[in-house]
């Protein structure tokens, strides 16, 4: 996976990461409201449903996040996200 950009689009974001947010945790998102400054809490999704997205990310896709992935909270973005998952592999 690639680092995304600052001010990212959709495309820049790891497609595992659009594909959890919109299949596992049933985000309703327009395609331009997922870029790498986009925060959880616009998307909807609290503390809560991050811990289910870094348990989701593990068993998917068979990765380990490192421990400040754990730190992610509602105004987190999705880049910061990106970044984390950039280090698993």
């Amino acid at each position: 996976m690639r680092q995304p950009a600052e001010g990212a689009t959709e495309l820049d974001l790891p497609e595992e990461l659009v594909a959890l947010l919109t299949g596992h945790l049933n985000v309703k998102a327009d395609a331009g409201e997922f870029s790498g400054r986009t925060t959880f809490e616009s998307l909807g999704l609290d503390s809560l449903s991050l811990m289910e997205l870094v348990v989701a990310a593990e068993e998917e896709y068979g990765i380990v996040l490192p421990e400040n992935a754990l730190d992610l909270r509602p105004s987190s973005t999705l880049g910061e996200a990106a970044r984390a998952f950039e280090h698993a592999r």
